[in-house]
């Protein structure tokens, strides 16, 4: 389903030990809206609802909503360190088209709601 690198879970548990709950997990999803039709959202979480796929990834629980799972599917989420810091990237095979900041997409089948302001 989704992939995440070697640096990037380490990432995300540094994250998850810094919270204060020992019952967080990590919620990948999509949503409407972005410059591109679909925006990225990734977060911790506790609250599983009756439609979410649960995964087992790096020793990470990865959560994603029904809805969202047939647009992340072969996701891949890595880390890269800048100049400016670092930070999350997310190449989606699914996209046929990106935008510039690179948290929105849309794929061949669904454009979703494109929001020109978003980036």
């Amino acid at each position: 389903m989704v992939n995440i690198s070697e640096l990037a879970g380490e990432k995300i548990q540094e994250m998850l030990a810094a919270e204060d709950s020992q019952n967080l997990f990590l919620r990948i999803g999509v949503k409407e809206g972005g410059c591109s039709g679909f925006s990225y959202g990734m977060g911790f979480d506790d609250e599983i609802h009756s439609d979410d796929k649960e995964y087992d990834i790096r020793g990470l629980k990865v959560v994603v909503d029904g809805e969202s799972a047939k647009y992340l599917y072969g996701v891949e989420i890595d880390w890269k360190e800048s100049g400016m810091g670092g930070g999350f990237t997310i190449h989606n095979p699914n996209a046929v088209a990106t935008c510039g900041c690179g948290s929105s997409f849309r794929t061949a089948a669904d454009a979703g709601k494109p929001n020109p302001d978003a980036c």
